[in-house]
């Protein structure tokens, strides 16, 4: 009996398939979400599969492109070696962000652990692009906020009226101990 060989990308997308869920891909479709592909996968379902996967480049980058389905690019950030990934490469990511999910799933699995999270996240908070790069970088800053809250603090009240940058001085506030401020 003949076994058939599936590629990185095929295995994947088999993991997908044998998980999905029509409720939760329903849900979010009629929520407006951009992808065309909703497999209905939860992030542990993702995160399983990605261990099970392990690192690696050419998978991610693959997936991260395949923008047409939502759990390959949720699952992309997951499968960087973070050692590798350099500035250019997030800002190429974060360029190709079609929404929150992706990119707070980015920021939390991927940039965070970054050596240039810092630099890259005060960046992209007072980036002439816009809204969408400010809140990808108060993502960021809320999942490295425990380093340096008064870095943070002073970043985030340059927004004041922003409900996330609220957020995230708030967080930095009480990880400094004036949370009464």
């Amino acid at each position: 009996m003949e076994t058939h060989v599936y590629n990185p990308m095929q295995t994947v997308k088999r993991h997908f398939f044998a998980l999905r869920n029509g409720v939760i891909a329903d849900t979010l479709r009629k929520a407006g979400s951009p992808f065309k592909i909703i497999f209905g996968l939860n992030l542990p379902q993702i995160a399983d599969i990605a261990a099970e996967t392990g690192t690696s480049p050419e998978l991610a980058e693959a997936l991260w492109n395949n923008s047409t389905t939502r759990e390959s690019m949720l699952m992309a950030p997951m499968l960087v070696d973070r050692t590798s990934f350099s500035e250019a490469d997030a800002r190429r990511w974060i360029s190709s962000v079609p929404c929150t999910e992706i990119s707070d799933v980015l920021c939390h699995r991927l940039l965070r652990h970054c050596q240039f999270a810092w630099p890259l996240a005060e960046s992209l908070v007072s980036s002439p692009a816009g809204e969408f790069d400010r809140y990808i970088g108060l993502r960021l800053l809320f999942n490295i906020v425990g380093q340096d809250p008064a870095k943070a603090l002073s970043i985030s009240s340059q927004f004041r009226g922003d409900r996330l940058a609220d957020m995230l001085s708030e967080e930095a506030r009480f990880l400094m101990g004036c949370e009464n401020d």
